[in-house]
């Protein structure tokens, strides 16, 4: 395996897409579990200051680059990523695999209505996929553990959590194991691009790395400030670490849990 790569404190593996496919494949072939975490700026800045995310996140099997900004951050740290793994893109290339594999699927998050019209879009897509199960992602804390038993004797070998953070991290670090699937990915709000609720920023648009500003246009009022005060703190956060490095994730106590729980 390639050594992973420390930026502010958190250890990132250094994947390109196609690897990482492989890596998945590879976990359901063995029936080894494999939950894959995933990193933008935004969520950077929401580890310092949220103890139980920055856990959740660093006790992933796979710690990936999802933003583009990152991976400028680690060129310019001298911590390099070979190229942005994007969590909808990952997403996406999984379903297709399963698909061609047989390798039956569990959809968990978004309201009920999004996951309706994403399913449909799914069977109409990939044709030929085996949707083990669905749930919509509105419920309590007190119902977690019931969920994940229900996806264990759903017999799904690969989970999407379209949810928001940190709720879907949480999940994971707390129940991912118990599901039974092989390959646990938090995909946020891929479920609502799928379904066409939101749309996403074309690929001129995510090469320059503004995917958030393309969010932030279609809602200013719920997202543009959100957006402008993490970017500026992870401008911030990249100046200072250039500066002074955090100690790695394993020696850091913001990561007591960077031993992979599935290990």
């Amino acid at each position: 395996m390639t050594g992973r790569q420390t930026l502010f404190g958190v250890e990132l593996d250094p994947l390109t897409m196609d690897e990482t496919v492989a890596r998945c494949l590879a976990a359901v072939r063995d029936g080894s579990p494999l939950e894959i975490g995933v990193v933008n700026a935004a969520k950077l800045v929401n580890m310092r200051r949220d103890d139980r995310l920055a856990k959740a996140v660093s006790g992933c099997d796979l710690v990936l680059a999802d933003g583009q900004a990152v991976v400028w951050a680690g060129r310019v740290l001298r911590a390099p990523l070979p190229e942005r793994v994007a969590g909808i893109d990952l997403f996406l290339r999984l379903l297709a695999e399963a698909e061609t594999s047989g390798i039956p699927v569990y959809f968990l998050g978004a309201k009920e209505e999004v996951l309706e019209r994403m399913l449909l879009r799914v069977a109409d897509r990939f044709p030929g996929l085996k949707v083990a199960g669905s749930r919509n992602g509105y419920f309590d804390d007190s119902e977690q553990a019931e969920i994940a038993d229900g996806i264990a004797r759903s017999g799904a070998q690969m989970l999407f959590l379209g949810m928001t953070s940190p709720k879907k991290e949480i999940f994971t670090a707390a129940y991912g194991t118990r599901t039974g699937a092989s390959v646990v990915h938090g995909v946020g709000g891929s479920f609502d691009i799928l379904a066409g609720v939101t749309k996403r920023a074309p690929e001129s648009w995510q090469r320059l790395g503004l995917e958030w500003l393309y969010r932030a246009l279609q809602e200013p009022r719920r997202l543009g400030r959100r957006y402008l005060t993490t970017n500026a703190s992870f401008l911030l956060m990249t100046a200072r670490e250039f500066v002074r490095p955090t100690p790695s994730a394993a020696a850091s106590s913001a990561s007591t849990a960077s031993t992979n729980r599935s290990r």
